[in-house]
């Protein structure tokens, strides 16, 4: 992976949250809520599970300090911690955590991508080169993304075409 690479799915994944969040906008709050049977259960939970994981990893990349029991910076402690129960907020604060990605993948350069990263995870180091990690960031996005998008399409709204092609195109 390189520095360029980081930057376009960072543009990626500002463009398909924003496109997931616009469909989920028209959801009533508890059709957002419903359990669907999904891995975090709800639209609304398996998006604040991506919230919570972008801001471990972001966390982890810019040394953020943790307090004792913190997984993540701002008191994440678990995976399904739920940070945000109203929509609005939780949309507000995704629309941060990406301005974040970009201000981050904007100064990386291909030699620290490339470099050696460490990180803590319950208690055990862990190191691998950073791109790793940062390849893993974006994954992670559009693995979940996926499933918020099937949820869409169950719940009878058709977020369109999700496909990084599409847009590199537009």
């Amino acid at each position: 992976m390189t520095a360029e690479h980081a930057r376009v799915m960072a543009r990626y994944n500002r463009w398909m949250n924003e496109k997931l969040y616009a469909v989920a906008a028209k959801l009533t709050d508890a059709e957002r809520k419903r359990d669907r049977g999904a891995f975090f259960g709800s639209i609304h939970r398996t998006f604040n599970h991506l919230l919570l994981a972008d801001r471990v990893w972001l966390g982890r990349f810019t040394g953020a300090a943790l307090q004792d029991g913190e997984m993540g910076p701002g008191g994440i402690r678990t995976l399904d911690q739920e940070l945000y129960d109203d929509f609005d907020d939780l949309r507000r604060e995704r629309a941060k955590t990406d301005d974040d990605i970009d201000a981050f993948v904007a100064k990386v350069t291909d030699g620290e991508l490339a470099g050696d990263f460490r990180f803590l995870r319950r208690g055990v180091m862990n190191e691998l080169p950073l791109w790793h990690a940062v390849a893993h960031l974006f994954n992670h996005q559009t693995h979940h993304r996926g499933q918020v998008t099937t949820l869409l399409m169950q719940a009878g709204h058709d977020p369109g075409v999700t496909d990084l092609f599409a847009m590199l195109r537009a």
